[in-house]
C-alpha cells in the first residue's frame, strides 16, 4: 500500500460506483494503471466488496443505537455467530476496554429497538450485560 493506493481507496469510499476512468482522472494516473491497482486491491482483499451507503431513516430504520456488550470470553465464537443472525445488527466489533463488543443496531422504531436489546441480545447465553446509547443523528465522515 502506497499513497496512490490510499488515494484510490479514498475515491472509492466517496463513490463505490466510480469508473476506472474517473479514478484515473482524480488521482492523475493512466486508466491502465488505475485498473491494475484497483484489481490488485480487490485480489489482495484490501477491497472486500462494493456496496451502497444507505440513509437509514429514508430506508425505514428510524431508531439507531450503539449497544455495548460485556461477554463471557470463552463464548465469543458462538456469541458472534448469534449476533450476526440478528437482522437489525448492522456492525459488530470486538474491542478492548470497559466492555467487550460494540454493535450498531438499526431498527424500525424504539419498540423494535427495545425488542432487539431486551429480548434478543440479552437472551444470548454469552452476553452478561448491555448498555445502549441512542443515536440522535449520524453521518458519514467521508
Amino acid at each position: 500500500m502506497d499513497d496512490l493506493d490510499r488515494r484510490i481507496l479514498q475515491e472509492l469510499r466517496k463513490d463505490g460506483r466510480a469508473s476506472v476512468s474517473a479514478i484515473a482522472a482524480t488521482t492523475h494516473i493512466s486508466r491502465a494503471n488505475a485498473y491494475a491497482r484497483v484489481n490488485r486491491l480487490v485480489e489482495s482483499k484490501v477491497i472486500q466488496g462494493f456496496g451502497a451507503r444507505v440513509d437509514p431513516v429514508l430506508a425505514g430504520q428510524h431508531s439507531s443505537a450503539y449497544v455495548t456488550l460485556t461477554l463471557e470470553q470463552t463464548a465469543w465464537q458462538d456469541t458472534r455467530e448469534r449476533l450476526s443472525q440478528i437482522a437489525e445488527v448492522e456492525h459488530i466489533a470486538l474491542v478492548g476496554g470497559d466492555f467487550d463488543a460494540i454493535l450498531l443496531v438499526r431498527a424500525r422504531n424504539n419498540g423494535d429497538l427495545r425488542r432487539v436489546v431486551l429480548e434478543e441480545l440479552q437472551a444470548i447465553p454469552g452476553v452478561r450485560s448491555t448498555k445502549t446509547a441512542l443515536i440522535f443523528e449520524d453521518f458519514d465522515a467521508i
